[in-house]
C-alpha cells in the first residue's frame, strides 16, 4: 500500500490544472497518471458509468482546444496522443472516486480536491487584492497610473495575457 501522507505534491497536482472552456480542469491522461493506472482503464472506467459525468463534469476536448494544449502536455514514445483527452472538471473529479474504487484513488481525489480549494483561496485572495488596488486607485492621482497598471498586469495570469511570437516575422505591407 502507498504512504496515504504523500500520493503527489499539490504543487504537481496545480501543474496538471488547465483552463480551458473558462472552467479548471484536469485532463484524464494526468489523472491516469496520478492514480497510477492506463489512461484507456480510466477512460473506459468512466464510459461504463458515463450517467455519472454530465457534460459540466467532463467532457473531451475539441481539435483547437486541444491545438492549444499540445506545447503543453505530455507527448507518448510512439509520438503524441492518438485521441483528445477527456477534461475533468473539479466535479467530475470527484466523480472518478465513485468510479475507481481503488485506495490509492481515494488518496488521489482528497489531495486533488485539496488543490481546487487551493486554487479558488488563491483566486480569492486575489480579488481582494484587486479591489484594494481599485480602492488605491481613486484615491491617489493619475501619478501612479503606470504603477497601478504595471501591478495589474502581475496579477493577470499568464494564460489569459496574449503572447507575442519568438523570432522575426516577415514585413507586412502597409
Amino acid at each position: 500500500m502507498t504512504n496515504k501522507n504523500f500520493i503527489a505534491p499539490v504543487e504537481q497536482i496545480e501543474s496538471k490544472m488547465f483552463l480551458i472552456r473558462s472552467q479548471k480542469v484536469m485532463l484524464s491522461m494526468h489523472l491516469a497518471e496520478l492514480y497510477e493506472v492506463e489512461p484507456r482503464v480510466l477512460v473506459q472506467a468512466v464510459k461504463r458509468n458515463i450517467e455519472r459525468f454530465p457534460e459540466d463534469f467532463m467532457f473531451q476536448l475539441s481539435p483547437e482546444d486541444f491545438a492549444n494544449l499540445k506545447s503543453h502536455i505530455v507527448t507518448s514514445s510512439w509520438g503524441g496522443v492518438r485521441t483528445a483527452p477527456y477534461a475533468f472538471t473539479e466535479q467530475g473529479v470527484s466523480m472518478l472516486s465513485s468510479v475507481l474504487r481503488s485506495e490509492r484513488a481515494i488518496q488521489v481525489n482528497i489531495e486533488i480536491m485539496r488543490a481546487f480549494v487551493r486554487l479558488r483561496q488563491m483566486l480569492a485572495s486575489n480579488a481582494e487584492l484587486s479591489r484594494k488596488l481599485s480602492a488605491l486607485e481613486r484615491k491617489y492621482d493619475m501619478r501612479f497610473k503606470a504603477v497601478f497598471d504595471a501591478i495589474r498586469d502581475l496579477m493577470t495570469p499568464l494564460d489569459t495575457k496574449k503572447k507575442r511570437p519568438i523570432g522575426f516575422a516577415p514585413w507586412e505591407e502597409k
